[in-house]
């Protein structure tokens, strides 16, 4: 399926990959305390869903089908980036030492946006 599917998409699959990896890092140096493991568990497992739902949508059978991927794959972004301001504002995490995957978090919830907001418009074939 071709839904939004370009050149750039390599990139796109590269970055949720790489962000998926950024997360299990993360995870791996938390503090051993219990909040930071139950935050830092929910955290890995939103960050690292993110990847897998691209994949799916990637594959869909339908844009209907792609557009719910794609919207799976958001829902999972803006709930790691919740997590993420849970781990600083609990100051179990230092702002600094998430700042690089805060900012990945909202440069792919600003693309994942673009992608369904392109989806859903009618095409004229």
């Amino acid at each position: 399926m071709e839904c939004a599917m370009d050149p750039e998409d390599n990139d796109l699959r590269q970055r949720r990959k790489e962000f998926g990896l950024q997360i299990v890092r993360m995870f791996s140096g938390l503090p051993k305390t219990t909040e930071a493991q139950v935050l830092g568990k929910q955290f890995l497992r939103s960050g690292t869903s993110v990847g897998a739902n691209y994949r799916e949508a990637y594959r869909a059978r339908s844009r209907a089908e792609f557009i719910a991927k794609c919207g799976d794959s958001l829902r999972e972004l803006e709930e790691t980036a919740y997590w993420l301001e849970l781990l600083v504002d609990g100051k179990i995490v230092p702002p600094d030492k998430i700042s690089v995957v805060r900012q990945e978090c909202d440069e792919l919830i600003a693309i994942f946006v673009a992608i369904l907001k392109s989806s859903k418009k009618p095409h004229n074939s």
